[in-house]
Parts: C-alpha cells; structure tokens; sequence
C-alpha cells in the first residue's frame, strides 16, 4: 500500500504535468487562432469588400437592345463576382417599400433610370482598379453615372491593412511570450527532478542517458497539449464557419493542415529545446548549488 507521501508525490507530479499541458494547450491554441486569422485575412477582407456595390445608371434613351448588350458585356468581365439588373419599375417598387406610399401617382412619371448593380471581386476593390473600371464603363454612350462609395473602400483597406499589421506584431510579441512560458514551465517540472538527475550523473551516467528520459516525456506533454490545441482550434472553426458561412473556412484544408502542422511541430520543438537546456543547466551545476 502507498504511503501518503508517496501519494502526494505523485499528486504534486500529475499537478506538474497537468500544468506543462495546459501552458502548451492555450499558448498554442492562440498561436493557432492567430495563424488562422493571418492566412485567411485575405479571404476575410474580400468577403467584406465583395458586398461593397457599384451601380450604373442609364439615360433614358437607352433602349433594350443596348441594354440587353451591356448585360452580356459584364457577363464577361472577370472582375465581377456578380451583378443584377434592376429595371426602371423593379427601382419604382423598390422605392414605395421604403417610402411607403406610391410617389408615381403624383409625380404622374417614373423619374428613376435603369440600373445594373455590381459586385466586383475583392482583389480589384481597390482605389486605382476602381478609377480605370469607372473609366471603362463610362466611355458607354448610353451610361449616364457610376456609383460607388470612395471612401468606404479607401476606409476597409485603410483599416484591413492595419489590423493585418497589428496581427502580425501581436503573434510575434505572442510567439516570444509562448516560448518564454513554455521554457519556464517545464524548467520548474524538471527543477523538482534535479536531485534524481545529479544522482544519476553521480553513479556515472551519461548526460545524453540521463535526459532522455525527460525529452521522451517532454515530448509526450507537448504532443498532448498540441492536440488539445486542435481540437480546440477544430471547434473554433466549426463556429466561425456557422457565423460566416459565405467564407467557406471548412472546406479550404490546405491551411487547415499547414496551421495543424505547425501547431504540432512548434509543440514538440519548444518541449524539446527547453527540456534540453533545463536538463543541461542541472548537470553542469555543482551538489552544493542545487540547493
């Protein structure tokens, strides 16, 4: 039967390593969410430029043949993710539902021009591809305006760029932080075996004999702890799919097993490098320092 000192060795052993896990478990889980956000950043930004629209409006004296060819010209442009026509009465509709009541009846005339709505693909929702698009659309004799909101996009690129930046310094302050944490963590773990690792150097072990051990268990904790790390990031994903279907996130498993990947081998070389120079510190000390 165990003593109780045995026990509460092996309580305060399982409490060590339970806290090497969990330390490897969020580091690398927020690295993770982190790598995430970076390599879908682009794809996140153009699903937000994507619904930013740009309208054309005709004269009047367009007729349905010229309009029926310009939905066929923009049926070959392979900058547009998507377009509609909205004919003068569907306009007119449109209109009486949010002014609630029929302003055709006084005015005794539909003032409001055909019109195409587009959705251009995020790439080209930028400043200079919307100028020389503007430009091409307008040398139609037939268009009579372009329309499209500047300084909304000039502000999502603006602030797409920023958070793209910032994202970058906050995983990189994040990856030294990580490294840090980590490296300390399993330093106490193996600080409370440096009696065993002396004595083991003392009967004329090696040094490579002695931390093979503790690189074999390190590596263990920090393969645990990265796989808690993507299930978590597995369950991350599954909402942020759920919130943003239109981004499609859990089909793309490219990056998906790029960041599993990383996550993975990040998790067993910090665990290993640490583990090596903890051990190392211990057996280069004289007895009388370990105390």
């Amino acid at each position: 039967m165990a003593s109780s000192y045995e026990k509460f060795q092996r309580r305060r052993l399982i409490s060590s390593y339970f806290s090497v896990i969990m330390s490897i478990f969020l580091v690398l889980f927020l690295l993770g969410s982190l790598g995430l956000f970076l390599i879908h950043s682009e794809k996140i930004s153009n699903n937000f430029k994507e619904k930013i629209p740009m309208s054309i409006y005709f004269k009047d004296e367009a007729s349905a043949a010229d309009l029926k060819a310009f939905d066929k010209e923009l049926s070959q442009k392979k900058y547009l993710k998507d377009y509609a026509f909205i004919s003068k009465e569907d306009a007119a509709t449109n209109n009486k539902d949010i002014v609630g009541e029929d302003f055709l009846q006084f005015l005794g005339m539909n003032p409001l021009p055909n019109s195409f709505d587009l959705h251009l693909k995020g790439a080209y929702v930028e400043k200079d591809s919307l100028k020389k698009i503007e430009t091409e659309f307008k040398k139609n004799a037939n268009i009579a305006e372009v329309i499209y909101d500047k300084r909304l996009v000039d502000l999502a690129n603006e602030n797409i760029k920023r958070i793209t930046y910032w994202t970058l310094v906050i995983s990189g302050i994040f990856l030294v932080i990580s490294m840090l944490l980590i490296n300390s963590t399993l330093r106490l773990s193996i600080y409370s075996n440096r009696f065993v690792i002396k004595t083991m150097q003392m009967v004329g072990a090696t040094k490579s004999f002695i931390r093979k051990p503790f690189i074999k268990r390190s590596i263990i904790l920090g393969l645990t702890g990265s796989l808690l790390a993507i299930i978590g990031l597995i369950v991350l994903l599954y909402y942020v799919n759920n919130w943003f279907p239109s981004l499609n996130i859990l089909s793309d498993y490219t990056s998906m097993a790029i960041v599993f990947s990383g996550v993975i081998l990040f998790g067993i070389f910090i665990t290993l490098i640490s583990t090596f120079f903890a051990t190392q510190r211990f057996l280069n000390l004289r007895t009388d320092d370990l105390y």
